[in-house]
């Protein structure tokens, strides 16, 4: 498969879970791929062995999105190792699922600070890199921005200001033949929510049974998307939200 041939992506948050997976699949389709990562060096290390084995091309650079200094050495460091960015792929989050008597301003800022701060930030940067044909932006979004859980206020809200961004953009940007689209997974097996204990719990089962194609996603799931979307049979798509979730609504 060669729909990404020439293209140099970054995607951000990309050392596990769905960014590891969008970066497998972008590199699987030609593109070479900038692995970001905030704290797991080895995870990106990983990332980029497997896809350089695979015949394919990654670097990983360090970076919080949420730092504009930082933003800006991701992006340069993409062109000097890789060559001019084509595609971005908004991955980083972080979250914390609690009850409205439990959240602080410290985790409200967490959150917003990497989830919504830290998208604007890399799209800012990545419209002085496209070049003159423009490029793809790619926000993951979630469909607890419009189906939020319990708990998930704070989530929830980050991924509502999430796809809010990917419309203004696509508006803003269009001119500029720059695509903006979000992608809003459901239940899918990541690290993280095996770390929560929520992969093997009950409401793994109850959220599986809400789902019509009866099983969590994976990230290749969500990879295959991306692809599809920072490709050319997607050229006529910006503004677009997609739920990939297997049904579950």
């Amino acid at each position: 498969m060669s729909k990404l041939n020439g293209k140099v992506a970054i995607v951000t948050g990309a050392s596990k879970g769905i960014g590891a997976g969008i970066a497998k699949g972008l590199a699987a389709a030609g593109a070479a791929v900038v692995v970001n990562y905030a704290s797991s060096r080895e995870g990106a290390d990983c990332v980029v062995a497997a896809i350089n084995d695979a015949g394919g091309r990654a670097v990983a650079v360090h970076g919080d999105v949420s730092q504009a200094a930082d933003v800006r050495r991701l992006f340069e460091a993409a062109k000097s190792s890789l060559g001019a960015v084509d595609i971005l792929v908004n991955n980083a989050g972080v979250f914390a699922f609690e009850p409205l008597e439990a959240v602080t301003e410290a985790e409200f800022h967490r959150e917003f600070d990497t989830n919504v701060l830290g998208t604007i930030l890399t799209i800012r940067e990545a419209v002085n890199h496209f070049g003159a044909g423009g490029g793809s932006v790619i926000n993951i979004s979630s469909v607890a921005s419009l189906n939020p859980q319990p708990n998930s206020l704070v989530y929830a809200a980050t991924k509502g200001a999430v796809d809010s961004i990917t419309l203004s953009m696509s508006r803003e940007l269009g001119a500029r033949n720059i695509r903006v689209n979000a992608i809003a997974p459901g239940g899918v097996d990541t690290e993280g929510l095996q770390r929560i204990g929520i992969v093997g719990s009950e409401f793994e089962k109850q959220i599986v049974a809400m789902t019509p194609l009866g099983r969590f996603g994976q990230p290749d799931d969500i990879a295959r998307i991306a692809v599809f979307l920072a490709s050319d049979e997607a050229s006529w798509l910006t503004g677009e939200r997609i739920t990939a979730s297997g049904g579950w609504r």
